[in-house]
């Protein structure tokens, strides 16, 4: 995993690790909402969404565009498909791991059956 990559997945999972940005990345891959309908949603300050908002931007899970005077959100379904593609591919080390270990096990000459 090359230096960019790397920072890349930290992002991504550094904005998916809060349950409230989750849960705006589930919202704006429905549909593209503006900021201000994002922020009516939680019981927290406008300036707490904008974060949450910001933080998922820059790892690239949503995008925004201006439209006269609003902010409108959109999720990158690329970009999760690459959140699943890593953990996919952590999943085959995990899986090649255990397929390791069920060969020694199995070549073990003093495994009790």
């Amino acid at each position: 995993m090359t230096e960019e990559s790397a920072d890349r997945a930290d992002a991504l999972f550094h904005a998916l690790a809060d349950r409230t940005r989750r849960d705006i990345l589930r919202r704006v891959l429905a549909g593209e909402h503006s900021v201000s309908a994002l922020a009516a949603k939680y019981d927290m300050s406008f300036a707490a969404v904008q974060k949450h908002v910001a933080v998922l931007e820059k790892a690239g899970l949503l995008t925004k565009r201006r439209s006269g005077r609003e902010q409108l959100a959109s999720g990158d379904v690329e970009a999760v498909r690459s959140v699943a593609s890593m953990l996919t591919e952590l999943e085959q080390v995990w899986r090649g791991r255990i397929a390791r270990i069920d060969v020694l096990i199995a070549s073990d000459p003093d495994q009790e059956e």
